[in-house]
């Protein structure tokens, strides 16, 4: 940890959330070192950006190096893209249960993680069952400041190409009018903001509802 300024832990920095997140701790002069676990070089060439490439098979290796003033979980991916949900599960539970454990551990106050709108351990569905129960895994461990984003869906310039989603964003816009804010679509920036601004003012903990993302300033 850094004695001159923050150190800041962040997973899933390759994502539209993370990247996005990852500019703003570049540019802010309160984060003397970002540390970024990666499965492949982000080549961002920033001060305070220190990555670290793994793969995520040897997790132990990795556990003494989750430490820091705060750690931003932005892991997730899709059922599709994982090809299995055994897959999706081993990224969107078992690795973010394993993140927020080795920071708990390691004594970080601080943990910021991106969930779902509709996240719910009863849910049938297996999407939003495994958010909520990511969820209640996450909060139950011992925090200063533990915080759940539950965005809609996001806007922003994704690496890979969604037919679903793309279709989604497209009503999402025509129809705005008529969505209630839980469900508008946000931008992976305004997220991202709102992830940061939560952790500097730390006095919030809980479920942070799309509706509450959107008006953060």
């Amino acid at each position: 940890m850094s004695s001159s300024g923050k150190t800041a832990v962040v997973f899933g920095g390759s994502g539209l959330i993370g990247s996005e997140l990852l500019q703003l701790l570049s540019a802010d002069s309160n984060y003397a070192e970002v540390i970024v676990f990666t499965r492949r070089p982000l080549n961002l060439k920033k001060h305070n950006i220190d990555e670290i490439i793994t793969d995520f098979k040897d997790l132990d290796a990795l556990r003494a190096q989750v430490k820091g003033d705060v750690v931003f979980c932005c892991l997730g991916t899709t059922i599709n893209t994982a090809g299995s949900e055994k897959a999706f599960r081993a990224v969107d539970f078992d690795l973010v249960r394993w993140a927020a454990v080795a920071a708990s551990e390691n004594k970080v106050p601080k943990f910021l993680v991106i969930s779902s709108v509709g996240a719910n351990a009863d849910s049938k569905n297996f999407y939003l069952r495994t958010k909520g129960e990511m969820e209640k895994a996450v909060t139950a461990l011992n925090f200063e400041q533990c915080v759940v984003l539950r965005p809609s869906m996001l806007l922003g310039p994704r690496k890979e190409f969604r037919f679903g989603e793309s279709i989604g964003k497209v009503v999402m816009r025509l129809f705005a009018f008529l969505v209630p804010a839980r469900y508008k679509a946000i931008q992976a920036s305004q997220v991202a903001k709102a992830m940061l601004r939560l952790a500097d003012e730390g006095k919030f903990s809980g479920i942070m509802e799309n509706e509450k993302l959107l008006k953060v300033k």
